[in-house]
């Protein structure tokens, strides 16, 4: 090995200093090309995005009049496909059916694959897929997930069109179309069943509309490039998130204009009069008809796809439910969704309890804005709410994690004082790790004979929520941690688990001017007892499979939730718990329910859930996905580990055609700083000083491959 090294430099050293100018020379000519060139192309797509146009441009053979992007990484997206999106959402008392449609546009002159990460609901049961080519529609059905993408790689390989959807996490999803012709639109019809949140008296629907950028903490695998299905994003996976990957689509620079709109219609029979109807992030245009049904649209008709819509109803006084039942005959079964309303008189204060309050508040990039004025607006009513006989401490994270006090502090008018200029000070720079403040937050010891509360204030833009999820669940003790969602698109996952994990709640707020509203809401369950010891007694004689199987602590406002599966849906169900050391019971007829189709798979998406949380929480994953799979694939269901696929049969791309890759940009989430989330990147500039390096290696390259061939 030594001989040959020395070989090697004995031939390197034959190099006259000429060559190596001559050499030098050629690669910084090289480099200087391809910069200008590089640069040409990055003023065009800077030019025309800050004309407000997303017109093709042409280029020549390097462009052919595609649609040319830039991302808010400084990548640029050649023949990047389109999705406009169609929502039509019917609403029955407390459930929902939507359907969400996908037009998949290829503006290039390739043929092309077609990926897109979007967002659903977290909760949401997704059971259906139809692909639409012209008139002819194809029905997907569900598979396991390995043998889903095999069938879809197959179609794909033969030419024919096919289309493959999949979970990456609870609330987002990949939706792939294969085979799309040059200019070509293709529409995915994706289907699910959702039920309604109530709370404080009010209904709400909330629809994602953007996967907002994720913090991938961790070291990277070191994998080499991947397939555009298996992971087409602006992250690397890490050892700590290892499908990043799958879950940080490119992301549209902000300054190009937004792209892939959406519509959205609702169908809303409440089933009872209402007070008020709003959409609080959007306009909205009303019709009511002598039924009652209210006819819902965006008054902009399409909207860019950079923020949550939110539709929230409110009952006339004295028409609000105290229970509902919702039912459903399916495969010689009978299931069942059951709410009941706790009184709220029961559930008023009697005696204020000393308080530990910890609040915890995300100042990272992706907070800049909107968001860190929310959450500063938040945070200093708050403060002014504390007792005089509380104790509390304010900690922030961004890539460290800073306290204002060395522990909780007694909230006197002083230390008030203090909190209030501190957090007026707080600013959104740098990372979310978030783990190390939930540590501190939850590993302090609380002070005797007090009720802990930790406030968590984010958006939740992280990747590693199952090690967070760990954290609350091993950390927890005796404290409660509620979440307050911030931003105008929050990552609901792990808010709400966050929550249920920590025995709390969760709240949204998604403008400054909800900030009192919202906050003065949270507050009236933090200073409220809390029903407790929850039971529920069905008929002795029916055999009953009821998720969660564990109903929850609640708060004030909130209802009991649970899904039902029994042989016979008769007999009296009595729902009973404590509240202030009282008991509290109440007994409803199960037989008279409302009979409505897709409570089922409400059912199956909630064992589905809480098995995924015993998955988080320590069983062997093997036991877990085999349950799931039992599950999803009877309801079929979309989950971790089934997908749903649709082929053509007819094959439509030449095989002697080659077919490009392509990957669906984003927008950034509205309020979101493409520098300060990914950081400061040149609006223009273009990576110079790499081509010239990777020109001048080439030649050297070549150089020394010359001499040994000589």
């Amino acid at each position: 090995m030594c001989q040959e090294n020395s070989v090697d430099s004995r031939e390197f050293g034959t190099v006259s200093i000429k060559d190596v100018v001559q050499f030098l020379v050629a690669g910084f000519g090289t480099g200087v090309l391809s910069a200008l060139l590089l640069g040409l192309l990055t003023m065009v797509v800077t030019q025309t995005a800050e004309a407000g146009e997303l017109q093709p441009v042409s280029m020549g053979e390097v462009q052919r009049g595609s649609l040319l992007l830039k991302s808010a990484t400084g990548d640029l997206l050649l023949d990047a496909p389109m999705v406009k999106t169609e929502v039509d959402m019917r609403i029955s008392g407390m459930l929902a059916r939507v359907l969400v449609s996908q037009q998949f546009h290829n503006p290039g002159s390739d043929w092309a694959e077609g990926t897109y990460v979007f967002p659903l609901p977290e909760d949401s049961a997704v059971d259906r897929l139809r692909m639409r080519i012209g008139e002819r529609v194809i029905e997907g059905e569900i598979q396991e997930k390995a043998q889903a993408k095999r069938t879809y790689e197959q179609a794909k390989k033969a030419g024919r069109k096919a289309s493959l959807l999949k979970q990456e996490r609870p609330n987002i999803f990949t939706s792939a179309v294969a085979n799309i012709a040059p200019g070509e639109k293709v529409t995915v019809e994706i289907e699910y069943q959702q039920n309604l949140r109530y709370d404080q008296g009010r209904f709400h629907i909330r629809f994602p509309l953007v996967v907002a950028p994720r913090y991938i903490p961790g070291v990277p695998l070191g994998e080499d490039n991947v397939m555009v299905f298996s992971g087409s994003g602006w992250a690397q996976n890490t050892d700590q998130v290892p499908d990043a990957s799958r879950i940080t689509p490119p992301v549209v620079d902000p300054v190009s204009g937004s792209v892939n709109p959406v519509n959205i219609q609702i169908m809303l029979d409440a089933g009872f009069p209402l007070a008020r109807l709003d959409s609080p992030y959007h306009a909205i245009e009303t019709v009511r008809d002598e039924r009652g049904i209210h006819q819902i649209k965006l008054k902009a008709g399409e909207v860019p796809t950079d923020r949550d819509f939110e539709l929230v109803w409110t009952p006339q006084t004295g028409q609000a439910p105290h229970a509902a039942l919702f039912a459903e005959s399916w495969e010689q079964e009978e299931y069942a969704l059951l709410m009941v309303m706790p009184p709220v008189r029961e559930m008023q204060a009697v005696q204020q309890i000393p308080r530990e309050v910890i609040f915890v508040v995300d100042t990272s990039g992706s907070m800049h804005g909107e968001s860190i004025r929310q959450a500063r607006e938040a945070l200093k009513m708050a403060l002014r709410r504390l007792a005089s006989e509380d104790y509390f401490n304010v900690i922030q994270f961004n890539s460290q994690t800073h306290a204002l006090f060395g522990g909780a502090m007694a909230a006197d008018s002083h230390n008030i004082n203090r909190a209030l200029a501190y957090v007026e000070g707080l600013d959104a720079e740098g990372g979310t790790e978030m783990l190390s403040a939930v540590k501190w937050a939850l590993d302090a010891q609380a002070h005797e004979n007090r009720l802990r509360q930790v406030i968590f204030l984010t958006d939740g833009s992280v990747g590693n929520e199952t090690a967070l999820f760990q954290a609350i669940q091993q950390r927890l003790g005796s404290s409660r941690l509620f979440t307050v969602g911030i931003g105008s698109a929050p990552n609901s996952h792990f808010m709400t688990r966050a929550a249920q994990f920590g025995r709390g709640t969760f709240s949204y707020i998604g403008k400054v001017d909800e900030v009192k509203e919202k906050m003065t809401a949270l507050f009236s369950k933090l200073e409220s007892p809390v029903l407790t010891d929850i039971r529920i007694r069905w008929p002795g004689d029916v055999e009953v499979e009821m998720w969660p199987k564990r109903v929850p602590d609640l708060y004030l406002g909130e209802p009991v939730l649970v899904a039902a599966r029994m042989a016979q849906l008769n007999g009296q169900v009595v729902v009973e718990g404590q509240v202030n050391g009282r008991l509290w019971q109440r007994a409803l007829q199960l037989n008279g329910g409302g009979k409505n189709p897709g409570v089922n798979l409400l059912w199956a998406r909630r064992k589905i859930v809480d098995l995924m949380d015993q998955r988080t929480l320590g069983r062997a994953s093997g036991e877990v996905r085999d349950e799931v799979l039992k599950v999803a694939l009877r309801h079929k269901l979309v989950s971790r580990y089934t997908s749903l696929v649709a082929v053509n049969k007819m094959p439509s791309r030449p095989l002697d055609m080659p077919l490009k890759e392509k990957v669906v940009p984003v927008n950034l989430a509205k309020g979101m700083s493409a520098k300060k989330v990914f950081g400061a990147m040149p609006q223009t500039a273009t990576p110079a000083s790499l081509n010239l390096i990777v020109g001048f290696i080439a030649l050297l390259m070549a150089l020394i491959l010359r001499r040994r061939a000589a």
